[in-house]
């Protein structure tokens, strides 16, 4: 605000407060023009100290606050990264809980599979168990059979020769 008004203003406002039942015309100066002039008028330098006064009051909050939001936004920004830093500890603790099962699983399944080779070897010997067995088994059923006809071809010679013989009359 300046302290010097002007002197046109004053005119216009003094002859409006002297007339009221008077109209406006197009030169006279609006109501709210007029608001202006209504106010006493005030010192700049009274203005100016009791801005400083109303400032110094309020500054030292206003900065102690201001250094509590600071430290507090820190804060948050550090909790914020334990925090991070924390989820990456349970993420890296849920991979090595399934690397572990994993490892469980691999393990369950070589023991599968050593059970298997072991019940193929164990099958594989009893197979060959039985080879050797059907093959001494077929071995023998030739031998007796080679002897059966052995018996058979001594048993028809010997009924050759029991058989009654014509005698030669000479």
């Amino acid at each position: 605000m300046s302290g010097a008004e002007r002197p046109e203003e004053k005119e216009a406002a003094a002859a409006a407060a002297a007339s009221p039942g008077r109209s406006l015309g197009p030169g006279d100066a609006s109501p709210d023009e007029g608001v202006v002039e209504d106010l006493p008028l005030i010192d700049e330098k009274a203005v100016e100290q009791l801005t400083e006064g109303l400032i110094s009051h309020y500054l030292p909050d206003l900065q102690r606050s201001k250094s509590a939001l600071q430290e507090l936004t820190q804060n948050q920004v550090v909790l914020l990264e334990t925090l991070e830093q924390e989820i990456s500890k349970f993420k890296e603790c849920n991979s090595i809980l399934d690397i572990n099962a994993l490892f469980s699983e691999a393990k369950h399944y070589h023991n599968k599979l050593v059970n298997i080779r072991n019940e193929m070897m164990m099958l594989h010997e009893k197979t060959s168990k039985l080879k050797k067995r059907a093959l001494k088994l077929q071995q023998k059923r030739q031998k007796e059979e080679l002897e059966r006809e052995q018996q058979r071809e001594k048993e028809l010679e010997r009924e050759k020769q029991l058989t009654a013989k014509p005698a030669r009359r000479t």
